[in-house]
C-alpha cells in the first residue's frame, strides 16, 4: 500500500481558477501570527510615534525652529510609510500574495520608494543645517531661516514624488524587461522591476546624499570635539573668577548634532543592505529569493519606527511633550507656550 507522501502536493494559488495566478506559499498558523504581530507593531509604532513627533513640534511654539520643522516633515514621511506602505506590505509578506490590485501595486511602489528618498533628502538637509549651526553658530540664524527650511522641505517632497511617479506611471522602470516583469509579477504579485539605467539613477540618488552626510557629520564631530575642548578650557578659567558655567546653547547644538547623527546612521544601516542588493540584483537578473527581498524591505521599513525612539531616548523635550500630549495637557489654554527645556 502506498503512503500519503506518494501523492503530489497540490499547489496553492493566490487566485484559484485564475490563469496566470502566482503560487501561494503561506506560513503555518504559528509563524503567521508571530509575523503579523512583529510587522503590525512596526507599523503601529511608525504611525503613532511619528504622529507624536509631528504634534509636539507643531503644537509647542518653543519648538518652532528651522531644524525642528525639517524633523517634523521627516516624521511625516515616516508616518506615511506606516499608513500607506507597511500594512499592505505586511499582508504581501505573510500571505506571499498581493490582493490589492495592479493599480494599487504601482501606487504602493511609488509611495514606498518616494518616501524612502524623501527621508534621505530630509536627513541630508538636516545635516547641512547642523553643520552650519555647529561650525558657524554666529551667522547660523541668518543663513538657515524658516524660509530656507521650507524650501528644503519642498525639495525633499517634490523631487522624490515627481521622479518616482514619472518612472513608474510611464512604465519606464521595466523598459526592456517586460517579459521578466510578467513572470515575476504574476496575478497576485507585486515586486518592482527596475532596469539597469534607472537602478543606476536610484543608486546615485541614494549614495550622493549619503556621501554628503558622511562628510558633513565627520566635520561636525571634529569641530564639536575641538569646541568642547576649547569651551572646557575657557569655562574652567572663567569659573575660577566669576563662577560662570559653560554656555548651554552651544552644548544643546552639539547634542542635537549627535542625536541627528545617530538618526542618519540608523537610516543607512537599515536601508543600505536593500539598496546594495537592488543594485546588484538588477544586473544579475533578479535572483534574490522572495523571502530575502521581504526581509530587506522590512529592515528598511523599520527605520520609520526607529526615529521616534531615538528622539525619546536623547531628547528630554520630546519626552516632556509626549507626557503632555498623553495626559491631555495640550488641550488646556496656553499649553503651546509651555517651556519644554526647563528642568
Amino acid at each position: 500500500m502506498s503512503s500519503n507522501s506518494s501523492f503530489p502536493e497540490v499547489l496553492q494559488l493566490c487566485y484559484e481558477n485564475v490563469n496566470g495566478s502566482c503560487v501561494k506559499t503561506p506560513y503555518s498558523p504559528g509563524p503567521r501570527v508571530i509575523l503579523y504581530a512583529v510587522f503590525g507593531f512596526g507599523a503601529a509604532l511608525a504611525v503613532f510615534g511619528n504622529l507624536l513627533v509631528i504634534v509636539s513640534i507643531l503644537h509647542f511654539k518653543q519648538l518652532h525652529s528651522p531644524t525642528n520643522f525639517l524633523i517634523s516633515s521627516l516624521a511625516c514621511a515616516d508616518f506615511l510609510v506606516g499608513v500607506t506602505v507597511m500594512p499592505f506590505s505586511m499582508v504581501r509578506s505573510v500571505e506571499s500574495c498581493w490582493y490589492f490590485g495592479r493599480s494599487f501595486c504601482t501606487f504602493h511602489t511609488c509611495c514606498d520608494i518616494a518616501f524612502c528618498y524623501s527621508s534621505l533628502f530630509h536627513l541630508c538637509f538636516i545635516s547641512i543645517d547642523r553643520y552650519i549651526a555647529v561650525t558657524d553658530p554666529l551667522v547660523y540664524p541668518t543663513k538657515f531661516t524658516v524660509n530656507v527650511s521650507m524650501m528644503c522641505i519642498s525639495i525633499s517632497w517634490i523631487l522624490p514624488l515627481v521622479y518616482n511617479g514619472a518612472v513608474f506611471y510611464t512604465g519606464a522602470n521595466d523598459d526592456g524587461l517586460e517579459e521578466l516583469s510578467r513572470v515575476i509579477n504574476c496575478i497576485g504579485g507585486c515586486q518592482p522591476i527596475i532596469n539597469q539605467f534607472w537602478i543606476l539613477v536610484d543608486f546615485l540618488l541614494f549614495f550622493i546624499p549619503t556621501i554628503v552626510m558622511i562628510i558633513l557629520y565627520s566635520s561636525i564631530f571634529l569641530v564639536a570635539w575641538k569646541q568642547a575642548k576649547m569651551i572646557e578650557s575657557i569655562s574652567s578659567k572663567a569659573e575660577g573668577f566669576s563662577g560662570t558655567s559653560r554656555p548651554k546653547a552651544t552644548k544643546r547644538e552639539r547634542k542635537a548634532a549627535k542625536t541627528l547623527g545617530i538618526t542618519v546612521i540608523a537610516f543607512l544601516v537599515t536601508w543600505l543592505p536593500f539598496m546594495i542588493d537592488s543594485f546588484f540584483d538588477s544586473f544579475l537578473g533578479y535572483i534574490t529569493p522572495s523571502y530575502m527581498y521581504e526581509i530587506l524591505c522590512w529592515v528598511g521599513y523599520y527605520n520609520s519606527s526607529l526615529n521616534p525612539l531615538i528622539y525619546a531616548i536623547f531628547y528630554s523635550w520630546f519626552r516632556r511633550a509626549i507626557k503632555l500630549i498623553i495626559t491631555g495637557s495640550v488641550l488646556k489654554d496656553n499649553s503651546s507656550t509651555i517651556n519644554l527645556f526647563s528642568k
